[in-house]
């Protein structure tokens, strides 16, 4: 199953069995002085007893512990010491490694810009425009020449007369002026009844 982990499985691993080994050497360090804090009560009582064999023999065994906890100190103290380096080399490698993506990244970018790719697609696109507008000036004349065609008259429209039209449209006027003459002639009638209603009060 190993094989199969992931590079942040492996490193928490390698953390815990590091954490691991620190709390069992303040566990250790914890141990030497109840040791020692022994040891202490012991030579004391050897003393008062006056067994100088005894003292001399928990002298010795205290000065061992005491040493034995100074290196456990001091392995602790190294532990610590490398935890931080490794921190401070994890930052860096985290930057150097960000620092290579973005190198890579822009690297990348430049590469895709192909100015001259470009260059020639600007042309053929103007090139197309202008093609467009040639396009779309012989779209409109022909819509001119299909107009003035269309309105030139054909021989079923000869059978309505222009002076024909003109009567048409002049009696439409007639009609019109006629209705409004007589809107003002039914006007001037009601004025002379009222007028003549006045008159007469």
């Amino acid at each position: 199953m190993g094989l199969f982990k992931s590079k942040d499985e492996r490193r928490v691993e390698r953390e815990m069995k590091i954490r691991g080994g620190m709390r069992a050497i303040e566990k250790s360090i914890r141990q030497q002085e109840r040791f020692a804090d022994d040891f202490i009560k012991n030579a004391q009582n050897a003393r008062k007893i006056g067994d100088e064999g005894q003292y001399q023999f928990i002298r010795g065994a205290l000065k061992k512990t005491a040493a034995v906890k100074k290196m456990l100190e001091r392995q602790l103290l190294s532990i610590k010491n490398a935890m931080l380096i490794q921190q401070q080399a994890a930052a860096s490698q985290q930057f150097a490694e960000s620092m290579a993506l973005m190198s890579q990244e822009i690297g990348r970018v430049f590469g895709e810009m192909d100015l001259t790719k470009t260059q020639a697609q600007w042309e053929k696109a103007v090139a197309q425009a202008g093609s467009m507008e040639e396009r779309m000036g012989l779209f409109l004349d022909s819509m001119e020449q299909s107009a003035i065609a269309g309105a030139t008259p054909t021989a079923r429209e000869e059978l309505v007369t222009d002076d024909e039209i003109d009567r048409m449209i002049n009696a439409d006027v007639l009609a019109s002026e006629k209705t409004e003459l007589g809107k003002l002639d039914e006007l001037e009638s009601e004025i002379s009844k009222e007028l003549g209603t006045r008159q007469k009060d």
